[in-house]
């Protein structure tokens, strides 16, 4: 549970929502941007702000999908949203081939050093230019960038070999749509080391993905249409995915069933979900505020359902269909005994007191590929 307080304290202390770690394609694309939409329902982010924010992160995406080079786990890409008081940070990162690196650089340094005026005229001349308009180009997709949200893109590059560099863009957007290139008060300055910092962590415990913010079903909706797409477009093993992508939903449904409610949430711990990749397995954690006034209840279950082997659990399963009585502890049971039932092996869980009313609950729970046994991993 180390990797997990350590991911809490840099989600918090960062105010990091989402990050992704893998291939960004034509598809994945869609579900990336629409899930923000989906969070920024709970933001007073008016029409324009929305468009601008929205403009930035799509054309980033498809900068990533046209120009990014994906070798391999070791070399892919990130996207990464945060959110302040002030506004929604989009981060990217991407490989690229060390001899372009020169070039964006001269970009970029053309692009923030102009006003916002001269942005548009020189976007126009661009346009206008036949080559650029014809095949297109990473200059004019940043330019593109600058002229919507008014101002500098913030940006660094880091060695990744002798070959390639390591590309990190980002963008902060106030609620009514202008870029923020000057840190206010209770917002941090531009700092790619800790893109990078989570871009390592996240590789080394190889997070695919990480959602920390509210649950509500529209989000779980996005999550879930989000992790099968990008699933199906890693070819997994059919039967693999569907055990994947039905523990992830049992998970997020056992969120959203004991959620205190979005207030006390802010307060006290934001939900947060997660899916690790191993060689052999999908190791998915959720975790959520819980009154502990509940712990009792939801521990003799958990442990009920941690008895029986998966024979025992298929037989478990029958009598919860067949609709029997299944005792005062078979509240919400059913979605706790298909995670283990899905995923043949035991729920991994624990309870840390945050108030004295409440308690953060996280539940881990290995997804194994048919043929391995493998030692519980936290």
């Amino acid at each position: 549970m180390e990797l997990l307080n350590r991911l809490r304290q840099k989600l918090s202390d960062e105010h990091l929502m989402f990050a992704y770690r893998g291939e960004v394609t034509g598809d994945n694309s869609v579900n990336l941007l629409t899930l923000l939409e989906r969070e920024m329902e709970f933001s007073d982010f008016n029409m324009l702000g929305r468009k601008r924010l929205f403009m930035f992160v799509l054309e980033n995406l498809q900068n990533i999908t046209r120009h990014g080079i994906t070798k391999s786990n070791e070399i892919t890409s990130l996207v990464v949203y945060s959110k302040t008081a002030e506004g929604y940070t989009v981060s990217t990162g991407n490989a690229l081939k060390k001899s372009e690196v020169p070039g964006l650089r001269r970009n970029l340094q053309k692009i923030n050093s102009l006003e916002p005026d001269r942005i548009r005229e020189v976007y126009r001349t661009m346009l206008q230019d036949s080559n650029i308009g014809r095949k297109g180009g990473a200059g004019l997709g940043l330019m593109e960038m600058a002229r919507k949200t008014g101002n500098r893109l913030d940006y660094d590059f880091y060695p990744i070999d002798d070959r390639f560099s390591y590309f990190i863009l980002s963008k902060t957007i106030d609620s009514g749509g202008k870029g923020m290139s000057e840190p206010a008060a209770g917002h941090s300055a531009f700092d790619s080391k800790r893109i990078m910092q989570l871009e390592r962590m996240m590789k080394s415990s190889g997070i695919f993905f990480l959602w920390a913010g509210p649950l509500t079903h529209a989000i779980s909706k996005e999550l879930l249409n989000f992790s099968e797409t990008a699933m199906r477009e890693a070819e997994m093993e059919q039967n693999l995915h569907k055990r994947v992508f039905a523990t992830l939903i049992e998970l997020l449904q056992n969120v959203a069933q004991h959620s205190p409610g979005y207030e006390a949430e802010k307060e006290h711990g934001i939900p947060l979900a997660m899916i690790r990749k191993t060689a052999a397995s999908f190791i998915i954690t959720s975790g959520n505020l819980i009154r502990k006034s509940d712990i009792d209840h939801l521990t003799q279950k958990l442990d009920m359902v941690n008895r029986y082997d998966e024979d025992g659990l298929k037989k478990l399963l029958k009598v919860a269909l067949m609709g029997q009585d299944m005792s005062k502890i078979s509240t919400g049971y059913m979605g706790l005994l298909e995670m283990a039932r899905r995923s043949g092996g035991r729920l991994t869980y624990r309870f840390d007191e945050v108030s004295d009313d409440f308690a953060y609950y996280t539940v881990t729970v290995r997804v194994r590929a048919k043929g391995f046994r493998l030692p519980s991993q936290d």
